[in-house]
């Protein structure tokens, strides 16, 4: 399981949670402006191009779709190119990979107003509501931590003994 506890400057604590990357990046995604090929993808040129309409690098594509050929001519073809908007900024791509997970985190912290806690396991989130994150430790975050003990009884990963 991965959790999120999304603090934000006003108001209550709200805590949520995803079975797995794939529920995860489908949540994320579901509330983010950008689509989630914006959010996180990996695709090579002769992909882009395809997605397009153009199946084969020709005059034309090169004509209408300059920037693209120039990835495919620069990088080469196959080679796959990835795209993290909120981690490197719009539209750009790179050779050098960029993890799921990182472009996820990214999106969740370009958020204005709220800051995310994200705990990717169920030990790091008992961890995180037993002290061990600062960001939602000491006596005027207790809020947080009780957020996310909920969530974690709720899901049966804590016993409610409170």
């Amino acid at each position: 399981m991965i959790y999120v506890v999304e603090l934000p400057e006003q108001g209550k604590p709200r805590a949520w949670f995803a079975y797995d990357d794939e529920d995860f990046s489908r949540k994320v995604a579901a509330s983010d402006p950008l689509q989630p090929w914006e959010i996180h993808d990996e695709v090579t040129a002769r992909e882009l191009l395809e997605d397009l309409g153009h199946p084969v690098l020709d005059a034309a594509a090169r004509e209408r779709f300059p920037a693209i050929c120039a990835l495919g001519d620069e990088h080469g073809w196959d080679t796959p190119l990835y795209r993290a908007d909120h981690l490197l900024g719009r539209g750009v791509f790179q050779t050098e990979p960029v993890a799921e997970r990182d472009a996820l985190t990214a999106a969740l912290a370009a958020r204005s107003g709220v800051t995310s806690c994200i705990y990717w396991s169920d030990r790091d989130a008992i961890g995180a509501f037993e002290g061990a994150d600062p960001r939602i430790a000491g006596k005027a975050l207790w809020w947080a931590r009780r957020t996310l003990y909920e969530q974690l009884v709720e899901l049966e990963v804590l016993a409610d003994d409170n």
